[in-house]
């Protein structure tokens, strides 16, 4: 049984202020709570990546099996990058009446000065959603912007996760490097760090088959 989550001020769940990975993860522990649900193999990409370790290091109980996409327990990126990203989304203008192809066209096309990777521009356009005529983005973008810088880094924890944890990363994407292993290594004792040729950040995206493939291979016998 797979369960996919929308975190708060993403997709369908709720818009909060407050955008915290100790709030994701309790968010996760809620849910996990409600449906009964005692042990999981937990799964996330990026900052879901990064929600995911930190639920396995506050309550290893919950978690038999950790898999983080491309997504190290260090800081992330200059937070400028996606500063910018943030604030070409909030500067894109539609016209209301625009069906939704040519809504995202154009949204495509006032993204790209500042998000010039067509992967990345797609992938932010599944935001893109209709609401009573006008196009608007899910995402909820004033609390991701008011919390860049702690999105970008990570809680500190002194004891490991003490579970099998596989660290999956694209060959193109500069999010876990050499300089991440000590950390990784600290954290994670049993980690297992593995890259999928040809994959940027969006490994899921880049390369489905050889990323489900991968992760198969790393879940126990049924």
């Amino acid at each position: 049984q797979v369960l996919t989550v929308d975190a708060r001020n993403h997709g369908s769940s709720p818009h909060s202020p407050l955008m915290s990975y100790e709030a994701m993860s309790l968010d996760v522990q809620h849910l996990l709570a409600r449906l009964g649900i005692t042990k999981c193999v937990l799964l996330g990409h990026s900052m879901g990546g990064k929600t995911a370790m930190a639920l396995a290091l506050q309550r290893p109980d919950l978690v038999e099996r950790l898999i983080s996409v491309d997504i190290s327990p260090s800081t992330t990126a200059a937070v400028s990058e996606f500063s910018a990203y943030v604030s070409a989304m909030k500067s894109v203008k539609i016209p209301e009446g625009l069906p939704r192809s040519a809504a995202r066209r154009l949204a495509n096309e006032q993204l790209r000065p500042v998000v010039q990777l067509a992967e990345l521009r797609q992938f932010l356009l599944t935001n893109l959603v209709e609401v009573e005529g006008h196009h608007v983005w899910r995402v909820n973008l004033e609390a991701i912007s008011h919390h860049l810088s702690d999105i970008m880094n990570f809680p500190v924890f002194h004891k490991p996760y003490p579970g099998p944890t596989l660290f999956l990363g694209g060959s193109n994407s500069p999010y876990i490097s050499p300089k991440d292993y000590p950390e990784i290594r600290r954290l994670f004792p049993k980690a297992d760090i593995q890259f999928i040729e040809g994959a940027g950040h969006i490994v899921h995206q880049d390369k489905f088959e050889e990323f489900v493939t991968a992760v198969l291979n790393f879940l126990p016998p049924p």
